[in-house]
């Protein structure tokens, strides 16, 4: 079953499926008006869901979030309701002030989170979804708003849980935390031209010392490993779900020459791009 709210414009569009058999994405396969965040509840038994080639378990009762750029396909995807928006629809990076989370549950400390359900958040959730279904039946004018509303409410509840599953016990300095979720999101913007912490560091207007630091509070990886894990993680996806060269790939991420991304890519990996892409095509 999928419900479809598209804005008078023509631009902002949110989805909500359930049972739905087929569902699964392939974000390079994907219309250009056809790019959404995805958030997913998995409502039946564990399963497994496979997100831009690597494998998950996706317990009973856990939230997914995924991002706009990500490719995933699931075990049984009937048992997922999903959740699917796009930034005309709603920016959660535009909207900080209103959800307060500068996108926490995509650019958080973990790329892919997966947030339990205790009980009484089950029943939350599902009355949640149960609000989403009604207002998707009603053809009144403020429709759109209310979805909206209801949306923000979701992400609102989702970063609450993930950020006392992610963060521990750690006492959080709401300022220095910013600092990583917007250096995250910064990373996302300009992977494919810049790879040097500095680079970043100054348009926080911050030391590479400092953001290092912040980052041993918060992450267990570096602002370095940051940035390479994302090329990286770009690079893999562009092997497994395009037909383009070893070549046009260095290029697509700001590599200067082959032997420069093939360089890169073996010291993150210790896999030869070119064994890899041969792989890819062997396996699609």
């Amino acid at each position: 079953m999928k419900h479809s709210f598209t804005h008078k414009d023509g631009l902002g569009k949110l989805l909500l499926l359930q049972h739905e058999e087929t569902f699964k994405q392939n974000y390079f396969e994907q219309k250009s008006d056809f790019t959404f965040h995805t958030i997913a509840w998995n409502k039946g038994n564990t399963q497994k869901v496979i997100i831009d080639e690597i494998e998950y378990e996706f317990a009973a009762n856990t939230i997914l979030p995924i991002m706009l750029n990500q490719s995933f396909k699931f075990e049984r995807a009937e048992d997922i309701v999903a959740w699917q928006f796009n930034r005309e629809f709603y920016c959660i990076l535009n909207h900080d002030a209103e959800v307060g989370c500068v996108g926490f549950i995509f650019f958080g400390p973990s790329s892919t989170m997966f947030v339990k359900l205790d009980e009484e958040h089950i029943e939350k959730m599902q009355r949640l979804l149960e609000l989403f279904v009604e207002e998707y039946e009603t053809e009144e004018d403020i429709k759109g708003e209310m979805l909206r509303m209801l949306l923000v409410r979701l992400i609102i509840q989702t970063t609450r849980l993930a950020k006392k599953q992610y963060l521990d016990k750690t006492e959080i300095v709401e300022e220095k935390f910013n600092l990583l979720r917007q250096y995250n999101v910064l990373v996302e913007i300009h992977f494919r031209t810049e790879r040097q912490v500095q680079f970043y560091a100054g348009l926080l207007n911050k030391s590479p010392k400092t953001i290092s630091n912040i980052f041993s509070l918060y992450s267990k990886k570096t602002p370095l490993q940051i940035i390479q894990e994302r090329v990286v993680t770009e690079a893999k996806k562009l092997f497994y779900y395009t037909d383009k060269s070893v070549k046009e790939i260095a290029d697509d991420l700001g590599f200067e020459d082959v032997a420069h991304f093939s360089k890169f890519f073996k010291n993150c990996t210790s896999q030869n791009p070119s064994e890899l892409k041969k792989s890819a095509l062997t396996k699609y």
